[in-house]
């Protein structure tokens, strides 16, 4: 009896490991056409009554290369660097977690939590995103990850992804978005529930020049040539 119960645990534990691994392999073809947290904000509408989720799917190459880079500005700017962890910032962060206006997580671990996880923080939740986030930059390119997030950020109370964030917001095609308007967008990201593009807050506006900033500093769009 305990024999079996032992091969069946073993093999529920393969796989547990397998199914995420092939998940994420799929991506490489297949586009997302749903997440985890778009789930989650569905199935709260649906018991509230509320909006349900916006989200449409635009191709990497027809978005705006300005902003590929406010997001990286704004939120990985080691994106190119890392493994998907980057404990580069994680002891930045530690040393002094008051300092500078980016969080450790990175673009991959906000990609792989969006995509399978939940919004609660705890332990097990941000260990199962770090391995997640490892096994992406292992199975993806750096590029096929950035078009995933821009594709399924949170953008605004009932939106995903800056496809209708631009359409929105700019009254735009996300490959039109010039560097002000798409810094406006990844200045939201923080908490895109709260923040507005449209009216945004005094915090909003100095975001917005700091990302500016920040995109300058990186060198332009051509910083993405190195994804």
């Amino acid at each position: 009896m305990w024999s079996r119960l032992g091969k069946v645990l073993w093999r529920l534990a393969w796989l547990a490991l397998l199914v995420p691994v092939l998940l994420i392999l799929s991506l490489r073809w297949i586009d997302p056409p749903t997440t985890s947290f778009i789930l989650q904000h569905n199935y709260s509408a649906w018991k509230s009554g509320t909006d349900f989720a916006l989200h449409s799917w635009t191709d990497y190459e027809n978005i705006s290369k300005h902003m590929s880079l406010a997001v990286v500005a704004a939120e990985d700017q080691r994106f190119p660097l890392h493994l998907g962890v980057d404990t580069t910032e994680i002891s930045r962060a530690l040393q002094s977690p008051a300092e500078g206006r980016r969080g450790a997580s990175t673009i991959t671990q906000q990609t792989a939590k969006n995509l399978f996880l939940w919004p609660a923080r705890s332990y097990v939740r941000k260990a199962m995103e770090a391995a997640l986030a490892i096994t992406m930059e292992l199975l993806l390119s750096k590029q096929r990850i950035l078009e995933i997030y821009l594709n399924i950020a949170q953008t605004g109370q009932a939106m995903f992804g800056v496809t209708d964030a631009a359409t929105t917001y700019f009254a735009k095609v996300p490959g039109k978005l010039n560097k002000f308007e798409a810094a406006r967008i990844a200045a939201i990201l923080p908490n895109p529930v709260k923040l507005s593009a449209t009216q945004p807050t005094r915090y909003v506006v100095e975001r917005q020049r700091w990302i500016l900033k920040q995109m300058e500093q990186l060198g332009g769009p051509r910083y993405l040539e190195l994804l």
